[in-house]
């Protein structure tokens, strides 16, 4: 990987959804930390998190929907008003995140908790 931020930029502009998906990780909580021994994992619909920082500091809600294309998530609970007085989402970037619960419904994400052990 390139030292240069153009190229790392660049990059992540042009990354496929696959390797997006895991550029989309977040941060474990200290509990989750020790019963998983791993510091963070890709966050997927579902999860509750708390948002660390921002307008919205120490929120807690699910994942509603996680958008690849612009690496953000749409909160449960974190909704703004448009002038015209429409509720939208508020979108808020992984690194400003923390895994709470995590849905374990999930065979790939239990794979990958194993893979670890």
């Amino acid at each position: 990987m390139s030292k240069q931020p153009r190229k790392q930029r660049k990059f992540q502009y042009q990354a496929p959804l696959h390797l997006r998906h895991k550029m989309m990780s977040v941060n474990l909580s200290p509990e989750l930390r020790e019963e998983y021994k791993r510091r963070s994992l890709p966050i997927r619909k579902g999860d509750t998190v708390k948002v660390l920082r921002g307008d919205f500091k120490d929120h807690e809600g699910k994942v509603e929907k996680v958008d690849l294309k612009h690496y953000r998530l749409m909160i449960e609970g974190m909704s703004v008003q448009k002038p015209d007085g429409n509720q939208i989402y508020h979108p808020v970037h992984p690194s400003n995140l923390m895994i709470v619960e995590m849905e374990m419904d999930d065979d790939e994400r239990n794979e990958i908790i194993e893979r670890k052990d």
